[in-house]
């Protein structure tokens, strides 16, 4: 496993539980780092604070490209995996969109159900499609 697809899995991890705790995204690292093994990567960090400073404009296009399901519909899982790519995808130049999404549904494939690949992709997709117009 490369140490990219470490952190994002790090990144999911604390936007996971700071879902689950009702936290701040940027809180729930810092505690992360304050009470446990810190991210070895920091990549972990960009992607949180990156998710973080984007969550109103990801969560947006979230809801305009996952036709029928809401947000609040989607498992918890597959919401954070698809926050992480469109982060990658649209406010980050540092991996291609290629790889942004077939990490994300590597992730999804390892912990969320088994529709949940096809969605992710899916939905991905369908933003890089239309990248230009979405401001990326």
């Amino acid at each position: 496993m490369s140490a990219r697809t470490k952190a994002r899995k790090r990144a999911l991890d604390v936007l996971f539980s700071a879902e689950l705790r009702d936290e701040q995204l940027v809180e729930a690292l810092e505690r992360v780092m304050t009470d446990g093994p810190a991210p070895t990567n920091d990549y972990t960090g960009v992607l949180v604070r990156g998710v973080a400073e984007h969550l109103t404009e990801i969560d947006e296009l979230l809801t305009r490209f996952s036709r029928d399901w809401s947000l609040k519909r989607m498992p918890t899982v597959d919401r954070n995996v698809l926050r992480l790519g469109v982060f990658e995808l649209v406010f980050s130049d540092e991996i291609p969109d290629p790889v942004a999404v077939s990490e994300a549904v590597e992730l999804v494939r390892d912990l969320s159900t088994d529709d949940s690949p096809t969605f992710v992709s899916g939905v991905l997709s369908a933003i890089m499609r239309e990248k230009p117009a979405v401001g990326g």
